[in-house]
């Protein structure tokens, strides 16, 4: 009884296992190169290198297998940070750069990721192959002896190149190999700061023959195809550093609108050295310029574009010549004013008999030729005891004037201009107009009743207002007041256009499409320019952005089947105001409930105990405050997730007829539980050159388990045709989620590769062919075409998948088979992989070679698996057999191989002593890698088998022990 049992539980846990995970897999990931790498190697650790030249095309591919398909992402790191510029991330199984630079090279990580597991990564490091031309730069050296008799001269000629990998130089002197040793007055070395990017050839104390021709090549020795490169130097008695004059005055000032040239021209070095203009930091030339030779031309020249000009003579000896030139351009900019009360008291009044002084400022260039006359009524105004008149510093910028008026008069009111003015002309006059009398008073800031403390509404415009009185009327300036010394520690909170202060002239802040981030409380002030230089009034006014409530989840979709409870939760993130919240539910536009929040709760929450068809549709959750609402949206549906298309297959079947060719199409359900039960599977197909669907209904019966895996076979494709194909599942609900995948034809190669697959349903059986030395053949069959009448207890009743439509392989028995008759099915030649094999069994590549078998019936003899090897001589050695009865059913065997040479399987059936022992195989495979136990899974026949299941055998075989042992 407890064996019963036993079995019983066995085999329970075992279909939990088949109708629980399925096919599902975590991802793996394999990266091949198609594209035009000069090597690829391997290093320790597993490290792969690719190298490539500059400029070629870098193509990467991510091979992934694992269920559902893996969603797969490029990135790049260079070195120990992450390298994003100009790479960024590839969301796609090829990576493909073309005319990659130098700046690409790094390691490159593709990262696949299903769900299922960890995500899995696999790196290669690109190592990107150039050679720059060689630059000569010659450096000379004059040493004096002690005894001042003569001069002893020292030459350094430097070779550089970048390079990748390190570059190899060799000097020449005209057609002679300069070596170490070869020559006493010559040394070559590499200074060790350099790291073997330079290479110095020094001549010591200077000799007549060392005036010459010199060759510089460099060479990465042929790496990637990269040839060598070479520079020349013709070293003379003349050969000596730039030197350069300017043809201008300096500084050069020129007036605005006016064409200006500077001129540089070398006045020594040998070679002729060359010539180029440049500005300080980096910054471009005006877009105007003309450059020609060492001649700069900027027509129209504007006082933006003065400033310094650097002529940089190169010639490769020695340092580079500079030379600058300040150009500056006659301006004057920013004219403003400011009116100081009697400094002497604290009264901020204007008061007669006290001083006053107004002060003028504006910014001149050049600053020296910066000019400025007063007027008073118009009149021209010289200083006297009681109007005195200063000036600043001219070479002092910005350039201003005071006008002191002592003892304050009557008659001292009235307009005074000042008026600032270059000496030589080229800019307009700036005249600034300063009013004094009775009426003229220090500033005064108010805020408006009632608007000190505003409240908006989200895209609203708002005025915030200040008052300010007094005379001159000063300009208002706006910044934001930090609420918190944390804040205020970090810095002044921006302005809404992103400044820290804005300037406003009628006092009023205008913000168009207010945003909560503009809450907080705002400064006006007075400023001190072109008003009174007195303390400056400020006043605050507080700005409330009220919002409408912010939610979670915006959108969801919910899929459930009929009769199901299941709850909606809308859960308030933050609102402003944040009290009395109400919440409205509505499917569609019929009111389910409403009520209002209380201080505790932040959600809501919705439930439908069991759902019926109008329950249908799209629920709402409304959240309002005062500014409005936030909206929570459920899509509630019975629609069915799309189907999962299982990639870890291998592409068309191969078959020998001239036009067609069929694909063995696989797919799981996603979650298929969730909803009502599946009824059907409509699948439509195309051509891909072409825009007309066809369509077609597969049945469904019975329900489908998690990770189950459906197959369905394509038949009568086109060659070479691809077609796109479309997956839709069908419930009482209507139709679900569609998925589409590409089918690809793949032409039969020689099996050489790291994979192997065949299923028997091409009749060119996947080039496996019938050996002509054996008793009778092998037989290619599907259940819907093989005539059982015969012998009705013996054979498959489908292929492995549970199709009738699905070919196998199958020896028939009946007569004039005889017992002992043999046939045997030879697999097609594999070829080693190369770059693992070896010549010891011990070291061999490890093959997993795996098929399904079906052997039913009482007279089943024998099925034999070798392993023939074609090396000097052709040897057969057995691998696997198995003999009798196994039962109705489709088992696999899986066994380890290690070929040493080119290898074809024999797979042999022998005949047994009756007409019941036809024996089966279908779905041959062979792997790299050693044999890894297989995933449960559950394949499902989209046309009903006729044999039990596998539960109804362990049923039956439980009863059977419990009969038994009663």
């Amino acid at each position: 009884m407890g064996l019963a049992f036993g079995l019983l539980w066995l085999f329970t846990g075992f279909l939990q296992g088949v109708h629980g995970q399925g096919v599902y897999a975590p991802p793996s990931v394999r990266i091949v190169h198609s594209g035009q790498a000069c090597n690829v190697e391997e290093e320790r650790y597993s490290e792969r290198v690719y190298t490539i030249r500059e400029g070629e095309t870098l193509e990467l591919q991510c091979l992934v297998t694992g269920h559902p398909r893996p969603q797969i992402r490029w990135t790049k790191t260079a070195g120990g940070a992450s390298d994003r510029a100009g790479d960024g991330s590839v969301e796609n199984d090829t990576l493909k750069i073309d005319k990659i630079s130098r700046h690409q090279g790094g390691r490159y990580y593709c990262k696949a990721d299903n769900g299922l597991g960890s995500p899995a990564i696999r790196s290669i490091r690109v190592d990107v192959y150039y050679l720059d031309d060689p630059i000569i730069t010659v450096h000379q050296s004059v040493g004096e002896s002690k005894e001042q008799f003569y001069f002893e001269r020292t030459v350094f000629l430097r070779c550089v190149a970048n390079s990748n990998p390190p570059v190899h130089y060799t000097w020449r002197r005209g057609r002679e190999l300069l070596t170490q040793g070869s020559d006493s007055g010559v040394e070559i070395y590499e200074p060790f700061f350099t790291q073997g990017e330079t290479k110095i050839l020094k001549l010591k104390n200077l000799r007549p023959q060392d005036y010459a021709d010199y060759t510089c090549i460099s060479s990465v020795r042929n790496v990637c195809g990269i040839r060598d490169k070479s520079a020349h130097f013709i070293l003379s008695n003349k050969t000596a550093p730039p030197a350069i004059k300017l043809l201008l005055d300096d500084p050069l000032v020129v007036n605005h609108g006016e064409t200006i040239t500077l001129v540089c021209v070398a006045s020594g070095g040998d070679p002729p050295p060359s010539l180029q203009w440049v500005r300080p930091g980096g910054e471009e030339l005006p877009k105007r310029s003309i450059v020609k030779a060492g001649t700069l031309t900027i027509p129209g020249v504007t006082i933006d574009e003065g400033g310094p000009y650097t002529c940089v003579a190169t010639n490769n000896v020695g340092n580079p010549a500079k030379k600058t030139a300040n150009l500056l351009v006659r301006g004057l900019r920013k004219g403003r004013f400011w009116i100081t009360p009697d400094p002497y008291h604290n009264d901020d009044n204007i008061q007669i008999g006290r001083e006053v002084k107004i002060s003028c400022q504006v910014e001149a260039t050049p600053p020296e030729e910066l000019q400025f006359s007063w007027l008073k009524n118009g009149r021209p105004l010289r200083s006297s005891e009681r109007m005195v008149i200063t000036h600043t510093d001219t070479e002092v910028s910005p350039g201003t004037t005071n006008l002191d008026i002592i003892d304050l008069k009557f008659t001292d009111f009235g307009t005074y201009t000042c008026v600032a003015s270059l000496r030589n002309g080229g800019s307009p006059e700036i005249s600034i107009d300063v009013n004094i009398s009775s009426t003229t008073v220090p500033p005064e800031l108010t805020v408006p009743r009632g608007r000190s403390h505003l409240i908006a509404q989200e895209g609203d415009t708002v005025d915030l207002q200040c008052l300010v009185s007094g005379k001159p009327k000063p300009i208002i300036l706006w910044s934001r007041v930090e609420e918190s010394a944390a804040a205020a520690a970090a810095g002044a909170a921006l302005m809404p256009d992103g400044s820290a202060q804005i300037e406003s002239y009628d006092g009023v802040l205008r913000i168009a499409n207010v945003t909560r981030d503009m809450s907080g409380t705002y400064r006006c002030q007075t400023s001190q320019y072109n008003g009174f230089n007195v303390k400056p009034r400020e006043a605050l006014i507080t700005l409330v952005v009220q919002f409408p409530p912010v939610v979670e989840p915006v959108f969801t979709e919910i899929r459930q089947a009929l009769g199901r409870a299941f709850s909606l939760t809308c859960r308030l993130l933050r609102a402003h105001p944040a009290r009395l919240l109400r919440y409205e539910w509505k499917l569609g536009s019929r009111l389910l409930t409403m009520g209002q929040f209380s201080d505790q709760r932040d959600d809501t929450t919705y439930q439908v105990k069991a759902l019926n068809r109008e329950g249908y549709g799209e629920y709402t959750c409304d959240i309002t405050n005062e500014a409005g609402a936030g909206r929570c949206t459920f899509l509630v549906t019975g629609k069915a997730y799309p189907p999962e298309f299982y990639y870890d297959t291998y592409s068309a079947l191969w078959q020998n007829r001239p036009r067609v060719y069929g694909f063995k199409l696989q797919w799981t359900q996603m979650e298929p539980s969730a909803v009502d039960r599946i009824l059907a599977y409509r699948l439509g197909f195309r051509q891909m050159s072409q825009t007309r669907w066809w369509e077609q209904e597969i049945p469904m019966e019975g329900n489908i388990q998690k990770g189950e895996l459906l197959t369905y076979n394509l038949t009568e494709l086109i060659k070479p045709e691809s077609y796109l194909v479309r997956l839709t599942p069908i419930t009482r609900f209507g139709e679900g989620d569609s998925t589409e995948r590409v089918i690809t034809y793949s032409a039969p190669v020689n099996p050489h590769l790291r994979e192997f697959q065949c299923g028997f349903e091409d009749e060119a059986l996947c080039l496996f062919s019938q050996d002509k030395t054996d008793v009778f053949d092998w037989t290619r069959h599907s259940a819907a075409t093989r005539d059982t009448k015969y012998t009705p207890n013996t054979g498959p009743s489908s292929d492995h998948n549970g199709s009738k439509q699905g070919f196998y392989m199958y020896i028939e028995t009946s007569r004039p088979r005889l017992e002992g008759d043999k046939a045997r099915l030879l697999s097609p030649t594999f070829n080693m992989n190369t770059k693992s094999s070896a010549s010891s069994v011990s070291n061999s590549p490890t093959y997993c070679f795996a098929f399904y078998y079906h052997m039913y019936g009482k007279h089943i003899g024998a099925l034999n698996v070798f392993l023939r090897q074609k090396g000097q001589t052709v040897t057969d050695t057995s691998v696997w057999s198995l003999t009798g009865n196994q039962g109705d059913r489709w088992r696999q065997a899986k066994v380890n191989i290690h070929p040493t040479a080119a290898f074809q399987m024999v797979i042999e059936g022998v005949r047994g002593s009756g007409i019941e022992g036809d024996i089966a195989i279908d779905d041959v495979t062979i792997e790299e890698g050693e044999c890894k136990d297989p995933p449960p899974i559950n394949l499902r026949s989209l046309a009903p088998p006729s044999s039990p299941h596998i539960w109804q055998l362990c049923v039956t075989l439980s009863l059977a022990l419990i009969g038994r042992q009663r």
